[in-house]
């Protein structure tokens, strides 16, 4: 059987322990070795057996290193009928994690105990694909329709206690879990419990009309816009309510390899190792470690300091929040107390949980506060005057060794980093707003910055729940970079033929969480347009590129703050309608401009939004910005609503293959005859040698 699983009897229980570090994932050897303690336990004299698992976790689930490969006998689904098979019952012990694979496991089992610490739960959907042995037909019979659905379409943890009440799992128990769980069993026992297969029971009948799919099938097209495996997961249960048992299964096999083998699957797993990988610095010394952060300032108490004031203190890091004035700190603080307030009312925190987060941040009037945080981060203006003084009064109060950060999207952090006496301790955290809400944070690594710096705000950002990713400097990092000739290319489609309503349409039904145009709408058109009067004529580029957002600012449409911008919106309930009056606009500007407009097809608006990203990406490679091309997916998929299940721009050219993006940017530069058309040379020199991006971070070494 090999030390991976054993089987040994306690007294008249039988224990099977998996013992596969560092996650007891269920590989091939482990699965076989389940299969034959539970044929030996049904030989001997044991009356339960108890099915148990070292070190710090219950089986994780399917090893993801089998992924793609053929599968070995005994399957999965082969070692849960083994489980559920067995003539005496079986009694789960969870600890950690049960997740996928693991739980399906626990699932066959007749009966589930926990320690209350564990969690529960069926993630495959953020992979792409669905549980493959036996999940969507077990838990509905379990725990009802509308329960099963939503662990599975969401793929969340559901805590010991929760999965309790939802009957996931039959009891919460006490340390030492193995003392417990066979004393849990020996009760069992006594109490002659039933041999509870689940696949035995009922679907319960109230919830199983067909219009509950319906609903569900609706709400994933919108909340899971584009992804095939979460209308695959409904159609599972489904078919979990209307199949006997064993074609249940069948059918839910096939689903499963078919999700397997999808681009979207594909790509979602690309997704899972990039957040993995980001957070690994490739050249830092052995020696770079990060310093503990026990308390952090804020300067700025606007939308953006205030979220990031909650990001710490939802990770119980107690924050400092700095503003000039009383009243700017009061108006910041009420903010924080509303949004707290609001996930309250929603359910989602209790007022208990959310009273002892708003407990962590304190305002101050006084640069003096900040004398012993560890790090403190300035959330003011962008504008380097406003952030030289900062920058020097935080010289002055900070105690040696704190980092100093900014949150600045586009300035230069070694600017920055000079207007103080100790630029090592400088970096730029850019946190993308909602702060406290979304998980993307670009790391800034200046000139001069420490390792121990980077290092610290790499482990921090993991720390606060945030997916870090490093970048050099330069004028918008990496995302806002790449967000500008994007941004471009909406307004010259616009002024060379195409409508709003089309080119938003054609984005968004190719997965990006909103389409360019609205984008603006929400940030509101005049954010840009304040910018751009702070440029000179040649650094705001071609006049094509934002004549028509200065003509809609000028006539006081400012977006949906203003209740129109590119589109119309209702005052009450913020719905979008189309506007004819801005496609007069848009008239307008191109007679002005002498451009004749025509009509543009949905591929060729696609091709320019996806290559201005691709080729940015590639110039953002070229010049070092980026430590790797899976580190630009991470920053476009986490902070600029590119679709997971298209693996983020790099990924996308990487499927379509280098040669073809290629001869795709060729063409629009000999169409529009535009130099920003020039492919980026390191775009070139792999799509004419016939390199992929993979041969060439193995050429890098």
């Amino acid at each position: 059987m090999g030390m991976l699983v054993t089987y040994e009897l306690v007294g008249d229980l039988g224990v099977i322990t998996i013992n596969n570090p560092p996650v007891n994932a269920l590989s091939q050897k482990v699965r076989q070795g389940v299969v034959e303690a539970i044929a030996e336990a049904q030989t001997d004299n044991s009356k339960a057996i108890v099915l148990i698992c070292e070190g710090r976790t219950f089986a994780a689930g399917a090893d993801i290193k089998e992924f793609g490969k053929p599968p070995m006998a005994p399957s999965f689904p082969e070692m849960n009928e083994a489980v559920e098979s067995s003539a005496k019952p079986v009694i789960a012990a969870l600890h950690g994690t049960a997740l996928g694979g693991g739980f399906e496991l626990a699932l066959s089992c007749h009966y589930r105990c926990a320690l209350k610490t564990a969690a529960v739960g069926l993630p495959e959907v953020n992979l792409g694909i669905l549980p493959g042995a036996g999940g969507t037909q077990r838990l509905p019979r379990l725990v009802g329709v509308e329960t099963a659905l939503d662990v599975i379409t969401s793929g969340k943890r559901v805590a010991a206690p929760k999965a309790l009440e939802l009957g996931m799992i039959d009891r919460v128990v006490e340390e030492p879990l193995q003392d417990s769980a066979l004393a849990y069993a020996q009760s069992l026992l006594e109490d002659g419990a039933p041999l509870r297969r689940i696949r035995d029971l009922e679907v319960p009948a109230a919830e199983s009309d067909a219009d509950v799919f319906e609903v569900w099938r609706k709400n994933m097209a919108k909340r899971r816009r584009g992804q095939v495996a979460p209308q695959k997961i409904v159609d599972c249960v489904e078919a979990a309510v209307s199949k006997p048992f064993e074609e249940g299964l069948q059918f839910e096999r096939a689903s499963f390899v078919e999700c397997v083998g999808s681009d979207q699957a594909a790509a979602m797993r690309h997704m899972f190792f990039a957040e993995r990988k980001a957070a690994v610095v490739e050249d830092l010394g052995e020696n770079a470690k990060a310093k503990p952060i026990n308390r952090v300032g804020i300067i700025g108490a606007g939308t953006m300091g205030g979220g990031i004031a909650m990001t710490f203190a939802n990770a119980g890091i107690p924050v400092t929040l700095l503003e000039l004035n009383q009243e700017a700190l009061d108006r910041g603080l009420a903010m924080i107390s509303k949004n707290y307030g609001i996930t309250v009312s929603k359910g989602k925190m209790s007022q208990e949980a959310a009273g002892k987060r708003q407990a962590l941040i304190t305002g101050s009037t006084s640069y003096d506060s900040l004398a012993d945080v560890d790090l403190v981060i300035e959330a003011v203006f962008e504008s380097m005057d406003v952030k030289r003084q900062v920058f020097g009064e935080l010289d002055r109060v900070c105690k040696p060794g704190a980092i100093l950060a900014s949150n600045t999207s586009y300035l230069d952090v070694n600017e920055i980093a000079a207007c103080t006496s100790r630029p090592q301790d400088v970096v730029g955290l850019h946190f993308f707003s909602p702060a406290n809400v979304m998980r993307l944070l670009e790391v800034v690594r200046a000139d001069a910055t420490s390792e121990d710096v980077i290092a610290t705000s790499m482990v921090l950002g993991k720390k606060i729940g945030k997916v870090p990713v490093l970048a050099r400097v330069c004028y918008g990092f990496i995302g806002n970079r790449m967000l500008r000739p994007y941004a471009r290319e909406a307004q010259l489609s616009m002024i060379e033929g195409a409508s709003p309503e089309q080119i938003d349409g054609v984005l968004t039904r190719f997965g990006m969480a909103m389409g360019p145009l609205a984008v603006g709408d929400l940030a509101g058109l005049d954010i840009g347009y304040k910018a751009r009067q702070a440029l000179t004529p040649e650094q705001k580029g071609d006049p094509r590129s934002y004549c028509i957002a200065d003509a809609l600012v000028e006539m006081g449409r400012l977006g949906q703050k203003s209740g129109a911008g590119y589109y119309r919106y209702d005052p009450e309930t913020r719905a979008r309608s189309s506007d004819p009056e801005v496609l007069e606009v848009i008239e307008a500007q191109a007679r002005a401009h002498g451009v004749q407009r025509r009509t543009m097809s949905d591929q060729e608006i696609l091709d320019r939004h996806l290559m201005a990203l691709i080729n940015e990406g590639f110039h953002i490679l070229g010049e070092g910005i980026a430590q790797r091309p899976s580190d630009i997916d991470v920053v476009y998929v986490n902070g600029y609503g590119f679709p997971v299940f298209r693996g983020g721009p790099m990924f996308t050219a990487s499927q379509m293959g280098l040669r073809e993006v290629y001869d795709c940017i060729c063409a629009l530069r000999d169409k529009t005859g535009a130099d920003y058309w020039q492919p980026a040379p390191l775009l070139e020199q792999l799509a004419l040698e016939g390199k992929t991006l993979d041969s060439w971070i193995a050429d890098k070494g």
